[in-house]
């Protein structure tokens, strides 16, 4: 049964999603443009393909990737990534985010719909609901144009 709560569960997690991808689209952006001035200022290819980061990356700790053994052995605790490996991964979590925003924004329709057909239809949640899922949907039309 369709709840307030779960309402608002499905919208949070709507935009939590939302919020992803588009940090997965500037890291794409920023990882795009580091590696382009690293080539066009002629960098070794090895210091173009190396990068020292001493704390594992954002995708690292949210997404449960875990770093290879090697990488976990690296000296001082640092680990070795791949410029362009951050660049193609960030690239792969987009349709991943996708998937993920289409299922969520199925749920949240399907207690929408739920609750329409109850007749609580109305509050802060059910429009902020109704926004969040406009919202989407505009993302997803700009997505395929």
């Amino acid at each position: 049964m369709a709840t307030l709560r779960n309402l608002k569960i499905k919208t949070s997690s709507c935009k939590r999603i939302v919020k992803e991808l588009h940090s997965y689209e500037k890291e794409i952006e920023r990882e795009a443009a580091k590696t382009a001035d690293m080539k066009e200022k002629g960098a070794d290819p090895y210091d173009l393909k190396q990068q020292v980061s001493s704390l594992p990356s954002r995708r690292d700790v949210y997404s449960g990737c875990i770093l290879s053994p090697v990488d976990m052995n690296a000296p001082t605790g640092s680990a070795e990534i791949n410029s362009e490996n951050v660049l193609a991964e960030s690239r792969m979590m987009i349709p991943d985010c996708r998937k993920r925003l289409e299922a969520s924004l199925a749920d949240l329709k399907g207690i929408l719909d739920e609750l329409e057909e109850l007749n609580q239809k109305e509050g802060p949640e059910f429009s902020e609901a109704q926004s969040t899922m406009a919202d989407v949907e505009m993302l997803f039309q700009k997505i395929e144009v």
